[in-house]
């Protein structure tokens, strides 16, 4: 029986990041074909023919389009024949795995053409962060911190009330987030600007996960972490984009990338660092949505578990009861 929650975690360890990664594959992914006319459509129309359901290709007037597109995070990468080259704009900053694979689908598109390739990385990274990873690693940080204070606080929970629970919670998160911040920017070098706004974003993440850990523990028990760590390590880091975007993912990560906090979280934390004036108004939406599921359910888990001792007092003393009377 002790055994169950190791098996549990290197069994879903292994079919989460394998089955999410070991084989990424173009899955509707957004490309522009720059020019104009009908060998431009026709062109588009072939790479869609060629792969259905990989490729979403459509035409884009002219290079300064294609780039502003890029930048709106509305089309992964964007190829434009020319005369004498071909020219291929990608977005390393949105995800460098997906910039490889677009490497790959036109590459051998333009030694059929006779066009050396040139590449133009349209939003690059910093320095710092050359695989454009740096925000997906402090993502990792961040979870691990965040269900292991859930742990350390739930220790401790039913011994005080549910206000001072989430006093804990927040006040322990926006240290973790405090931590995660200093170590991704001013150690680093990952994080250039904005580190308020990113502790925020993160404090508000760190809270919603700490605060669904304290939640789960009277239900749950010693099958909290192992639970968390489904949530937030198996299926969250699986889909949050920070390795292959949901356009390289096989689809059932793909659609968990649609609502989990985790992708919601990467994708608000792009758009401050690398895409600045993007709206991220939707990921905010979808973390907030999470912190009021998480502290809704710290509410409910903690009546039931009120209720559950209450009962349990009432049938000792009715026990203790019919003892006295039989003696």
């Amino acid at each position: 029986m002790h055994l169950l929650i190791p098996f549990f975690l290197a069994a879903g360890m292994g079919l989460a990041y394998l089955g999410a990664f070991h084989e990424p594959e173009p899955n509707h992914l957004s490309l522009g074909i720059i020019g104009t006319g009908t060998s431009a459509e026709v062109f588009a129309q072939q790479l869609n023919d060629a792969e259905p359901g990989r490729l979403d290709t459509r035409v884009v007037a002219d290079a300064e389009t294609a780039r502003q597109l890029m930048v709106d995070r509305e089309i992964s990468a964007a190829y434009e024949p020319g005369d004498a080259e071909a020219t291929l704009y990608v977005a390393s900053a949105a995800s460098a795995t997906t910039a490889e694979v677009a490497k790959k689908i036109f590459q051998p598109v333009a030694f059929d053409q006779h066009l050396p390739l040139d590449i133009v990385d349209v939003v690059p990274t910093n320095e710092h962060d050359p695989t454009s990873q740096g925000l997906f690693f402090l993502l990792v940080g961040l979870s691990v911190g965040a269900y292991s204070s859930a742990v350390a606080i739930s220790a401790v929970a039913g011994q005080v009330s549910v206000p001072w629970r989430a006093a804990a919670v927040v006040g322990s998160s926006a240290v973790i987030a405090g931590m995660g911040v200093i170590i991704a920017g001013p150690i680093y070098g990952i994080l250039e600007n904005g580190l308020w706004s990113m502790w925020l974003l993160s404090w508000l993440y760190v809270t919603t996960i700490a605060l669904l850990g304290v939640a789960l523990h009277p239900v749950l028990r010693k099958w909290t972490t192992p639970t968390l760590t489904m949530l937030f390590v198996m299926l969250n880091f699986t889909s949050s984009g920070g390795i292959f975007t949901s356009e390289t993912l096989p689809p059932f990560f793909a659609a968990l990338g649609t609502f989990w906090n985790g992708a919601a979280w990467l994708h608000a934390a792009q758009s401050m660092v690398y895409f600045p004036g993007q709206p991220f108004g939707i990921d905010g939406l979808k973390l907030a949505l999470w912190l009021v599921a998480a502290g809704v359910l710290l509410v409910l888990t903690h009546r039931w578990s009120v209720r559950r001792i209450r009962l349990s007092d009432e049938r000792a003393r009715v026990r203790e009861e019919e003892g006295i009377v039989a003696a």
